[in-house]
Order: structure tokens, then sequence, then C-alpha cells
């Protein structure tokens, strides 16, 4: 059952990552879910090594919905930067 809510926050996390990140992504519905499953892992990294929540879980774990959507963010950006895409003004 984790597996869906995973799928379901990595989408909604992901979602919103590309309506915050301005220009086009160029991505369709899986990959707006593998963005916001890689976004949770980033988040749950970043959670890990700034706050060491649940500690006991060690680095690699999954975030919540705020921060999947931080990681999100951050891995779009990489992304887009690794890739020469920018911003439309």
């Amino acid at each position: 059952m984790w597996i869906i809510w995973a799928i379901i926050v990595g989408l909604v996390a992901g979602a919103l990552a590309r309506l915050v990140v301005p220009g086009d992504q160029g991505m369709g519905l899986g990959a707006t879910i593998v963005l916001g499953l890689a976004g949770s892992f980033v988040g749950g990294f970043l959670g890990w090594l700034l706050f060491h929540n649940d500690a006991s879980s060690g680095a690699v774990q999954l975030s919540g919905l705020f921060g999947s959507f931080v990681g999100s963010v951050i891995v779009l950006l990489l992304w887009r930067a690794s890739s020469g895409r920018r911003a439309a003004h």
C-alpha cells in the first residue's frame, strides 16, 4: 500500500514543482511521477541531513509532501541546468 501513496505523493510533488519552476519541462505524467519520487528521496536525505529526522532509517528514505516538493524543485532545477535548458523570458 505504501507504494501507491509514494506514487500519489510523487505525482503531486512533481506537478507542484513543474508549476513553480518556470519554462517548459517537456515531460509527461510518468516523468512527473519519477520527478516527484526522486524529489522525495532528495527531501528525505535533506531531512535526515539537516534535522536528523528518523535517523534510525538512514540517509536513504522517502519524505513527506513538503520534503518531496522541495526535493522535486531541486531535482528539476538540476535537470534543467544539466540539459542546458533555460527558462523562457
